[in-house]
């Protein structure tokens, strides 16, 4: 390419990446056009607003005139937005997680030698026991290992540990009476049993049905 056509083009390019000169505040294509990005936010955003009360805040905040509602009034309802917005944001994954739990407890339903206690909690029985059973509010030894439904271990204790009833996860509280000293059964608690749409930090996810291996060793007052 000959010199002086790069020397030409040199001389050109900066002109020609230049921005746009920026227009006055008071063009009515800039507030058309910033107009027009703010209410394609909002109707994607929060659809179904009042247009006129709209207008009508942006203008009254807009040219410091007197508001129509205390800043009090519009902070709570501004909260109480932001928090609808956001559950309504989790609700696909909580949908999906109930499906999932939904699946999983119907599979073990279905496993042969399964039986169904109250409130969904399944049991099967691995070895049977002929001692006492727990009372409901009472003390028990046991050995067991927790699982999440994928198998991997979350919990677990191969010493005889005692434990009160009522300090256990509800799925326990309804499968322990029911068992006898000397039994292990395996136990399917479902997450409204155990540690429900919370979860348990980031041990246990939440709407996560549970699996245990329960050996009853001895019953207590």
């Amino acid at each position: 390419m000959p010199r002086y056509l790069v020397f030409g083009l040199c001389l050109v390019a900066p002109f020609a990446l230049a921005a746009p000169e920026a227009a006055p505040n008071d063009d009515p294509d800039l507030a058309y056009s910033l107009g027009a990005s703010l209410g394609e936010r909002l109707r994607q955003e929060v659809p179904g607003l009042q247009l006129e009360a709209l207008v009508e805040g942006l203008r009254q905040s807009y040219q410091n005139q007197p508001l129509k509602l205390d800043k009090a009034r519009m902070q709570a309802i501004l909260q109480q937005h932001e928090a609808q917005a956001g559950n309504a944001a989790e609700q696909p994954e909580v949908t999906q997680l109930q499906a999932i739990e939904t699946r999983f407890m119907a599979s073990e339903r279905a496993r042969a030698g399964v039986h169904e206690l109250p409130e969904g909690v399944l049991y099967s029985e691995l070895s049977s026991g002929n001692g006492a059973q727990p009372k409901a509010n009472g003390k028990v030894q046991v050995r067991y290992v927790g699982r999440l439904p994928d198998g991997s271990v979350f919990d677990q204790n191969q010493q005889p540990q005692w434990l009160s009833l009522d300090s256990v996860i509800e799925g326990w509280q309804v499968a322990l009476p029911q068992m006898k000293v000397g039994s292990k059964w395996r136990l399917v608690i479902p997450s409204a049993q155990a540690y429900g749409a919370e979860g348990a930090g980031d041990l246990i996810a939440p709407y996560t049905p549970l699996v245990f291996e329960i050996e009853l060793l001895a019953v207590g007052d």
